[in-house]
């Protein structure tokens, strides 16, 4: 049986490389057109799919360091790189793709220029389509696997794999942007008024710096440090409380390293009539089934502690915030 955990990283690299292809088709297309039809909305774009090059490529590495194995220094391992580099990704396309898009508008604007060559534009911003549409399909699907029956935005919200809602929103960011490009310049032509072209390249930098700011809170979130679902605590407290010699399963602490991985601290409270002996058996036991059963646990560490030695703990730092169901 495949490991569910397993098909959905394959699928968020997938739509990464999906992505990288077609933004690197898009960006050499859109540079020509560019340079040879002097639009500031086509330039603009084409300045957006070298930035979401940059980007893929930057998640990808972050992948890639991600999976490093633990070391003395870094003993929980480095899947926190994934979300630094998703939140540097999301800094990159606020800084160069929407900061350009705007100045570039700003100045044709202030600075009218008549475009020439308008067809190869026409045919350019057609193809752009037709490469990010595709690469779209891939990012959604990927995230719908990832999302299952929860709503778009609450996904997006409860998301610990940053890479699977980038994608499909640079995609969005970059369709939406060929769609305003293809409106400016046609109005501009039309109208014989160059500064739309400008408007437009402003437009689309305003479209790139709203998606960089979703997805730069998300991506701080996580690097921060979120908990991991509020299910993976229950499934866990449900676990120790059905093993023998534990009274009671008060709740755990969890923090979420990586897509697929999670540190928890787990609070128990053990039948006092057990021993030094017999209390770490029961850890062992607890702390194999738990890595059976849930392998994204990449450590978990089980304090010994009374009911209400917990809840004057968790009024502590928590205050009146329950942070899992206690269990029965």
């Amino acid at each position: 049986m495949k490991d569910p955990r397993t098909e959905r990283r394959h699928s968020a690299r997938a739509a990464v490389y999906a992505a990288l292809a077609g933004n690197l088709a898009v960006a050499l297309t859109k540079l020509v057109a560019a340079a040879i039809t002097g639009s500031a909305s086509m330039f603009s774009e084409a300045v957006h799919s070298v930035v979401d090059c940059g980007n893929e490529a930057l998640i990808l590495y972050g992948y890639r360091r991600a999976t490093r194995k633990p070391d003395v220094v870094h003993p929980l391992g480095f899947g926190r790189e994934l979300y630094f580099w998703s939140f540097i990704v999301a800094l990159l396309l606020f800084a160069l793709g929407a900061g350009v898009a705007i100045y570039q508008g700003i100045w044709h604007v202030v600075v009218p220029q008549s475009m020439e060559h308008l067809t190869v534009s026409y045919v350019v911003l057609g193809l752009s389509f037709i490469f990010e549409s595709t690469s779209w399909v891939v990012g959604w699907r990927a995230f719908a696997k990832s999302r299952g029956s929860i709503g778009f935005w609450k996904a997006f919200h409860q998301s610990k794999d940053p890479p699977a809602f980038m994608v499909l929103f640079e995609d969005s960011a970059a369709m939406i942007g060929i769609a305003i490009a293809t409106i400016g310049i046609t109005a501009a032509e039309r109208l014989d008024m160059p500064i739309l072209d400008g408007v437009a390249s402003i437009f689309i930098g305003i479209v790139l710096a709203v998606t960089a700011i979703l997805l730069a809170i998300e991506s701080k979130s996580l690097l921060i440090g979120e908990r991991a679902t509020p299910a993976l605590v229950e499934a866990i407290c449900k676990i120790a409380q059905e093993q023998e010699g534990v009274a009671h399963a008060n709740s755990a602490l969890t923090a979420q390293l990586a897509p697929d991985q999670a540190i928890v601290a787990l609070s128990v409270e053990f039948d006092p009539v057990l021993v030094t002996e017999q209390i770490e058996k029961c850890v062992e036991t607890i702390e194999a089934k738990v890595r059976a059963a849930h392998p994204e646990v990449v450590a978990l560490f089980v304090k010994p502690q009374t009911v209400g030695e917990f809840e004057k703990a968790r009024r502590r730092r928590f205050g009146d915030y329950h942070f899992a169901a206690p269990m029965p």
